[in-house]
């Protein structure tokens, strides 16, 4: 059963035909190398699902959880899970250090969930704070592993750690990773719903940032094709900038997206570890370092390798709307990128 739901979940990302489903059920049960993962913020909502999902992935060999507290609760129930990792948790700034040490690959989705009316914008002063320690920590104990930054606002955060990670000494513009996977997972689902063809099968890159206009899914990409009208086009490029929204209003003030999160964050973090354990043309959309247009940081399809960012892929022939939304865009993402680098460098 276990299996199945992992070769299920594997497939939805690839959009794998019966081939890749072999290729998965025969890579599962491989001899994988030893990797550590830790999860910071993993007792909160997307942290404690993205814990179980990572205790699914059998190329985990250490599961460490850590938060500022519950985690031990957290640790305990997921560690009864029949799968290879061993899981570890740590509660409190004293056991971070312990969390951090020999890591792979660190998650974090550490900070405060979006409520009713706020903007990613207005999480900025708490998540920037719990980003900026959490960063520090990393730059001491674990400089060399790849940061998967899940905390909102992602546009401001990865920034944030990256100016960090320069004063530390540490900085590696290959290894920090703005997880929009998100955005890529909604685009899916909204496009196979409106071309009406197994959403499993669907590519669309997602290009930009990770908030509202910046999101820039790139539907003219989109794979398999489907003769949807500009007005469609439009309708779903909406939906897409707007779907954490829609989360939202629908929670009714009870939460933001923290499972459809989760899923997603599992997902890019499996990239990485196959990227890490040399499965080859491994690629993902993320927010990274990037010289594909003039603003210091972007999303795009990056292909990932042993040492993080193989290689920074670029946007590709985009259709006038989308050309449209890219300038549009710009103004509004270098914004919120220079306020996460005055943050890092004035607290």
């Amino acid at each position: 059963m276990r299996k199945a739901m992992f070769r299920s979940l594997a497939a939805i990302r690839t959009g794998s035909s019966a081939k890749s489903h072999l290729s998965h059920r025969c890579y599962s049960v491989e001899p994988a190398p030893e990797r550590k993962v830790a999860v910071l913020g993993a007792a909160g909502g997307i942290g404690q699902p993205l814990a179980l999902l990572m205790k699914l992935n059998p190329l985990v060999s250490h599961l460490a959880l850590y938060d500022i507290a519950g985690t031990p609760g957290v640790a305990a129930d997921v560690s009864h899970v029949n799968t290879r990792s061993e899981v570890l948790g740590y509660m409190g700034e004293d056991q971070l250090g312990k969390a951090l040490e020999g890591s792979d690959i660190i998650i974090i989705p550490a900070g405060v969930p979006r409520k009713p009316g706020m903007t990613r914008d207005d999480l900025f002063n708490i998540n920037a704070g719990i980003v900026k320690s959490l960063c520090t920590a990393i730059a001491k104990y674990c400089p060399h592993a790849l940061v998967n930054m899940i905390s909102n606002p992602v546009n401001s955060t990865v920034p944030i750690a990256a100016e960090v990670f320069k004063k530390a000494g540490t900085y590696d513009e290959k290894k920090l990773f703005g997880v929009t996977t998100l955005d890529v997972v909604r685009a899916k689902t909204f496009y196979a719903g409106k071309a009406r063809v197994p959403v499993s099968e669907v590519n669309v890159p997602v290009v930009g940032g990770h908030a509202g206009i910046t999101i820039l899914p790139l539907f003219s990409q989109a794979t398999p094709k489907a003769n949807l009208s500009e007005e469609y086009i439009k309708a779903l490029t909406k939906r897409t900038q707007d779907g954490g929204t829609e989360v939202v209003e629908a929670k009714a003030g009870k939460g933001s997206a923290t499972l459809s999160m989760a899923y997603a964050g599992a997902i890019f973090a499996d990239a990485c570890l196959k990227g890490l354990n040399g499965v080859p043309n491994v690629v993902e959309c993320s927010f990274v370092q990037s010289s594909i247009t003039e603003l210091p940081f972007f999303a795009s399809k990056v292909r990932l390798g042993k040492n993080g960012v193989e290689e920074v892929l670029g946007l590709g022939s985009l259709s006038d709307y989308e050309k449209e939304g890219l300038e549009k865009l710009k103004p509004e993402l270098k914004a919120s990128i220079e306020k996460g680098i005055k943050f890092a460098n004035e607290n």
